[in-house]
């Protein structure tokens, strides 16, 4: 056989490219031990800075502000002693913890995957596409359910209506991760990117009035938005470009049948969270409400159910992800129901480390003042810069960086301590600046090859087709990532032009 024979075919740009990505990507180190390591470089630039004598004017207050070198006798005390009160006290921790009970039992259960499954089952044939775009943007409240059980439902239903399998994946894997940002519904995702704007906004001004719903009529409304984009690129671009599949193995495939009694399960745990969303309307509309400020009648502004919405999440899918596992016989006694929700709280582990880490990491921003310098320097480089190029950098950036680490937690401990301070000295609600990073950071989802399910979605593609490659599952699905970050970009700009609030109790401007 010659060497012309055996040689690798040539590789495109693009996979050369995605190449580059993955072994930088793979280089950097566990999220974990990356925050442990900026704990460290922060103590040494506060030294460094301390002794050069570097400082920044507030702009609110008029005072200098200086750097303040962590390494000090007095500091160093500080760091060992306060350690554990810097963790036990990180905002939102047991926000998020207390949501993925309720969360957790819900996926758990086997509620999210069979209400996922019948709604696709059920959709007509000429609305399947949009049904299935619209579950996979619904389902980040679902945890992993969405990418993991979304993209092959999907490939058996294209294979169904004659389209190449690749294509349902691509669209059902591009839904689900690439509307991270977008839900008519609260989840875990609004909790965890709370849990570090809160800190990074204290930096500033801890009164900022915030809660984990400051983001719900943006992401409420995207919904709107991304669904027909992501349509018209699978109308268009992906399944015209696939073709068709007729490979005889798979084009008889199940897309499993629903049982009776999972059927029944699911209508007695959908009617059950009607009636926790009914039994919630009912304490918060009445002008004396429950739910409202007892003082000043407000459903926002330090409210039982803003303040509470932590449980409130928690209760609107525990409840029906119980009755689900009672009818289904998934929880046959207290100790299943125990079980799961164990099992969802040790899916937690890597993320409470993580927080260990990162308010450590936030407490030295503060105690040494170089996140408050940071902000202010960064401030006055922007400042009298339009607010477009703000919002167009700021979300570029979160883009660019998802590409290397994939926990959208992970990257936002590291950038909410510069944006949201930053943003904050130049008036913009931390409400706004986290919607920013939110959308940067879902465009760029399907396409990174860091993201956890990105390997599970590429065996599945394989099944199909024996010689799909990286190059190819990304080329499938990096026209929905250059899609959203147009079509996303300019609603979030125009959003802005408007001034439209993009949740309750998140203003766009401060005052």
């Amino acid at each position: 056989m010659s060497t012309t024979d055996t040689a690798a075919p040539k590789r495109g740009f693009m996979q050369r490219f995605l190449d580059l990505v993955e072994r930088g990507g793979n280089k950097l180190p566990d999220p974990i031990v990356l925050f442990a390591s900026l704990c460290a470089i922060i103590i040494l630039a506060s030294w460094v800075t301390a002794l050069a004598g570097v400082s920044a004017v507030h702009p609110g207050t008029g005072e200098t502000v200086e750097a303040i070198n962590l390494l000090s006798g007095e500091n160093i005390q500080r760091m060992i002693s306060e350690s554990v009160k810097n963790f036990g006290s990180f905002p939102a921790l047991g926000l998020v913890l207390v949501v993925m009970l309720g969360i957790g039992l819900a996926e758990k259960s086997g509620w999210f995957e069979v209400m996922m499954r019948s709604a696709v089952m059920k959709a007509p044939v000429k609305l399947i596409i949009p049904v299935i775009i619209f579950i996979g943007i619904l389902g980040n409240i679902a945890g992993d359910a969405a990418p993991i059980v979304l993209p092959p439902l999907a490939a058996m239903v294209f294979i169904k209506l004659g389209w190449h399998p690749v294509a349902g994946i691509a669209m059902a894997y591009a839904a689900a991760l690439g509307g991270f940002a977008a839900n008519l519904i609260l989840g875990m995702s609004d909790a965890l990117v709370f849990a570090f704007t809160e800190p990074a906004a204290a930096l500033i001004d801890d009164q900022v009035q915030m809660n984990a719903a400051m983001n719900y009529y943006f992401i409420a409304a995207s919904v709107v938005v991304l669904l027909p984009i992501v349509w018209l690129v699978t109308t268009k671009i992906t399944i015209p470009r696939l073709g068709a599949y007729t490979n005889p193995e798979y084009v008889s495939e199940d897309t499993g049948e629903i049982t009776p009694q999972q059927r029944s399960a699911l209508r007695w745990a959908n009617w059950s969270m009607l009636a926790v969303l009914v039994i919630v309307a009912a304490l918060s509309i009445p002008s004396n409400g429950l739910m409202r400020n007892a003082e000043t009648g407000s459903l926002i502004n330090d409210s039982p159910l803003m303040n509470g919405i932590g449980l409130l999440i928690t209760i609107l899918f525990f409840v029906p992800g119980f009755i689900y596992g009672i009818k289904a016989g998934t929880i046959k006694d207290s100790k299943d129901m125990a079980r799961m929700m164990t099992e969802s709280m040790a899916s937690m582990g890597n993320f409470i480390v993580i927080v260990f880490f990162a308010s450590q990491m936030l407490a030295y921003f503060g105690w040494s003042n170089l996140g408050s310098i940071i902000a202010i320097k960064g401030a006055e480089l922007l400042d009298g810069a339009n607010g477009v190029v703000l919002i167009v950098g700021i979300l570029i950036l979160s883009s660019l960086v998802n590409l290397l680490i994939g926990s959208a937690s992970a990257k936002w401990a590291i950038l909410a301590p510069i944006f949201v301070p930053m943003m904050m000295l130049l008036n913009f609600h931390p409400a706004f600046t986290q919607m920013i990073y939110r959308v940067g950071d879902s465009i760029t989802n399907p396409i990174t090859p860091m993201m956890p399910y990105f390997p599970l979605v590429l065996g599945l593609a394989k099944k199909y087709d024996k010689k799909i490659g990286m190059g190819t599952l990304i080329s499938a699905l990096l026209p929905y990532s250059i899609a959203l970050g147009i079509g996303w970009t300019l609603f979030l700009i125009a959003w802005f032009l408007l001034g439209l609030p993009v949740g309750p109790g998140g203003p766009i401007h401060l005052g």
